[in-house]
């Protein structure tokens, strides 16, 4: 059995989920229901059956249902809410404000993900294949074919030694990033002030040679507006 890298996940919900309206007009898009249950539940479900014990969750958008929503799970690994009431601070911004309630490393995982598990659950996988000496971040990453909803052209290369690379303007990139991620610390480092994208740490890790990928071996179900709910739901009641 694989040792997980980290016992900690930040968990992205301070999102406004404007692709999602009209459903999130009066609810925050983590809490829209996909196979009867809210997004970040799928989300909290494979950190507790994947072993990891704690999970940091940032707010901004309505942000006291989904609080109360998160700290009303006592079977979930619920271990702080990093408040971004007062400034939405993206995603970049959201976990350089949270870094002090992570440790180095750590998982981080976009609260509107579903996905299903290859041979071994994600964050196993992403364990195995983490080090800290050579890598900033290692992005779980999605071939085309295992990508249900996705009609985009891809975001990145992996070349041989596992190292990312982005898709050149114009052209087809035969990998997604899935939204989840094991970030050390290191890849905080100097960060911006306020908010702003994870795209600009990942850029001096491609830069300096140290953000990686790995492969999805199971399924990933993209998500992000209303009618994407209908398809994901039918294809998860086929087993």
């Amino acid at each position: 059995m694989t040792k997980l890298a980290s016992d900690t996940a930040m968990v992205l919900a301070a999102g406004l989920g404007k692709r999602m309206r009209p459903l999130t007009a009066a609810q925050p898009k983590p809490l829209v229901r996909v196979a009867g249950r809210p997004l970040i539940d799928h989300c909290l479900d494979k950190l507790a059956d994947a072993g990891v014990a704690r999970a940091v969750v940032n707010v901004h958008y309505l942000a006291d249902a989904l609080e109360a929503h998160v700290k009303a799970r006592t079977d979930a690994p619920l271990a702080g809410i990093s408040d971004e009431r007062d400034l939405l601070l993206e995603t970049g911004g959201g976990m350089v404000k949270a870094a002090p309630l992570l440790p180095d490393p750590f998982f981080c995982i976009n609260s509107d993900n579903i996905w299903l598990d290859g041979p071994r659950d994600v964050f196993a996988e992403l364990s195995a294949a983490w080090d800290a000496e050579r890598m900033d971040a290692l992005l779980l990453l999605v071939p085309h074919a295992r990508a249900v909803n996705y009609r985009g052209e891809g975001d990145f290369h992996l070349d041989p030694r596992g190292r990312v690379t982005r898709r050149k303007p114009g052209r087809i990139a035969p990998f997604i990033y899935s939204g989840v991620q094991l970030v050390s610390h290191r890849l905080l480092r100097d960060a911006p002030q306020g908010p702003f994208s994870t795209n600009v740490l990942w850029q001096r890790a491609i830069d300096e040679q140290r953000l990686f990928g790995i492969s999805h071996t199971g399924v990933w179900f993209e998500v992000g507006d209303p009618k994407a709910i209908a398809p994901t739901e039918a294809y998860l009641s086929r087993g």
